[in-house]
C-alpha cells in the first residue's frame, strides 16, 4: 500500500513538471525515460519529474555524485553514468534509489567509493564498476544485494578481496574480475578455491593473473601453486613480575602473547578498564620500555601500558585503575584469533589470602602441581584457573589481583600480588 501511495504521488507530481532543459523526456515501452546523454554535463541537472523509471547520464563530465544527487526520482530502476569523470561517490548519492534494478557506473575514475550506498539497493540486478580505479573492497559491501545476477569489477587496481566478499550475493550468475593487478600471497587463495568451485560464470579466467610478488607475475589464479599459509593461533600466559629487592608503590604485571600464524599476524591489545577502552597496537616501545616515535608518552617517557615487539605488555605500576579485561588480538590475511585474561584488585581485608590458602591446602592432598615464581603459567584448559598469591611483606601494602585464565574460559581464576612470593598452584574449580 505504501508503494501504490508513492507512485501515485510520483505520477501525479511527474505530470506537473517539465524535463531538465539539457535532457529528453519520454514515455517508451512503460518506462518514463530522462535521456540526459552526451549533453557536456557537469553536474545532475534539477528538476527531473518524479516518475522517472529510466535516466542516462552516460559520456558527460560529471566530476562526483553528491549525497542526494538523486532524491528527485525516488521511483528509478535503471541509472546509466558510463564515461564520465567521477571520481567520488558520496554517502547518500543512490542510497534514496530503492528500487533500482540496474546501475552504470562503468569507465569512470571511481577511487573514493561509499559502499554504504549499496546498502538499501536490495532490489539491484546489474552492478557495473568496471573500468575504475577502486582499490578495495569492504568484506561487507554487497551485503544486501541479495537479487543482484551480475557483477562487473574488471579493469580496476583490486590488490585483494576479503573472503566472504561475494557469499551474500546468492543471485549471482555472472562475475567479471579480470584485469586487476592481485597480490597473489595467502590472503588470496580462498578466491581460486572459491572460483574453482563456485556454478558463477567468470569469464577470462587466465586474465584473472597475479601481479606480485615477482615470482608469481602473470600466473593465473588458476593455476597458482600452493602457498605456506596457516590462520594466526594466540596463547595468552601472564607471570608476575618481582624482584624482591625493594619495596615500591604498585608491582608490575606482565603478559605475553605468542602468536603463530602464515603470513606473520599483527599484534594488537585491547585493554578494557573501569575509564574507558584502551587500543595498543603492537609494539608502543621500544626494548628498553620507551614510548617509540608517534606514541604519546606518559611521565618519564613510558606510556601506561608497554606493549613489547616480543609480544609482551608490561603494566608497570598496576592499581586500580588498571583493572580490567585484557585481550590480545592476532590477524592476518586468513583471519584473527584472541585470548583474554580478566584483573581485578582486591582491597585489604577481605580475607582473601585465608580463603585461598585453605584451597591451596585441599588441592595440595589431591595432588595439584606447584610453580615457582620463575615460571610463566598458562592454563592447560578452559576447565583450569591460575592460582598466584604473594604476601605483603611486614607493613608493606597489601595487594591482589583477580585475573581469569585462557581463551575462552568462562568463570575467572585468581591471580593475587603482592611484595614477596608464597606459593602457586594450578587448580581446577
Amino acid at each position: 500500500m505504501q508503494e501504490l501511495r508513492l507512485l501515485c504521488w510520483a505520477v501525479l507530481l511527474g505530470l506537473g513538471q517539465a524535463c531538465p532543459e539539457p535532457c529528453s523526456c519520454e514515455e517508451k515501452f512503460g518506462f518514463q525515460i530522462a535521456d540526459c546523454a552526451y549533453r557536456d554535463l557537469e553536474a545532475v541537472p534539477p528538476g527531473f519529474p518524479a516518475n522517472v523509471t529510466t535516466l542516462s547520464l552516460s559520456a558527460n563530465r560529471l566530476p562526483a555524485l553528491p549525497g542526494g544527487a538523486f532524491e528527485e526520482v525516488p521511483l528509478l530502476q535503471s541509472l546509466w553514468l558510463a564515461h564520465n569523470e567521477i571520481r567520488t561517490v558520496a554517502a547518500g548519492a543512490l542510497a534514496p534509489l530503492g528500487h533500482l534494478k540496474s546501475l552504470d557506473l562503468s569507465h569512470n575514475l571511481i577511487s573514493d567509493f561509499a559502499w554504504s550506498n549499496l546498502h538499501n539497493l536490495s532490489a539491484l540486478q546489474l552492478l557495473k564498476m568496471d573500468s575504475n580505479e577502486l582499490t578495495s573492497i569492504p568484506r561487507s559491501a554487497f551485503r544486501s544485494l541479495r537479487s543482484l545476477r551480475s557483477l562487473q569489477l574488471n579493469h580496476n587496481r583490486l590488490h585483494s578481496l576479503a573472503e566472504g566478499t561475494f557469499a551474500p550475493l546468492i543471485a549471482l550468475s555472472h562475475l567479471q574480475i579480470n584485469d586487476n593487478p592481485f597480490d597473489c600471497t595467502c590472503g588470496i587463495v580462498w578466491l581460486k578455491t572459491w572460483a574453482l568451485a563456485t556454478s558463477v560464470s567468470i569469464p577470462e579466467q587466465d586474465n584473472i593473473a597475479c601481479t606480485s610478488p615477482h615470482v608469481l607475475k602473470g600466473t593465473p589464479l588458476s593455476r597458482l601453486p600452493p602457498l605456506p599459509c596457516s590462520a594466526p593461533s594466540v596463547q595468552l600466559t601472564y607471570q608476575p613480575s618481582q624482584d624482591g629487592a625493594e619495596l615500591r608503590p604498585g608491582f608490575v604485571l606482565a603478559l605475553h602473547c605468542a602468536v603463530d600464524g602464515q603470513p606473520e599476524p599483527q599484534l594488537h591489545w585491547h585493554v578494557q578498564t573501569p575509564g574507558g577502552t584502551v587500543d595498543i597496537d603492537s609494539p608502543n616501545v621500544g626494548a628498553d620500555g620507551r614510548a617509540l616515535p608517534g606514541v604519546p608518552p606518559a611521565t618519564g617517557g613510558r606510556p601506561r601500558f608497554q606493549a613489547f615487539a616480543n609480544g609482551s605488555l608490561l603494566i608497570p605500576e598496576f592499581g586500580k585503575l588498571e583493572e580490567g579485561t585484557y585481550s590480545c588480538l592476532a590477524t592476518n590475511e586468513l583471519g584473527s584469533a584472541e585470548s583474554s585474561v580478566n584483573v581485578a584488585l582486591a582491597t585489604p581485608g577481605e580475607g582473601g589470602e585465608d580463603a585461598l590458602g585453605r584451597r591451596f591446602h585441599g588441592q595440595a592432598t589431591e595432588g595439584k602441581g606447584c610453580y615457582t615464581v620463575d615460571n610463566e603459567v598458562q592454563p592447560s584448559g578452559p576447565e583450569d584457573n591460575v592460582v598466584i598469591i604473594y604476601l605483603s611483606r611486614a607493613g608493606g601494602p597489601e595487594a591482589a589481583v583477580v585475573a581469569g585464565a585462557g581463551p575462552g574460559q568462562q568463570a575467572p581464576g585468581l591471580l593475587l600480588l603482592g611484595q614477596s612470593l608464597l606459593f602457586l598452584f594450578l587448580a581446577s574449580f
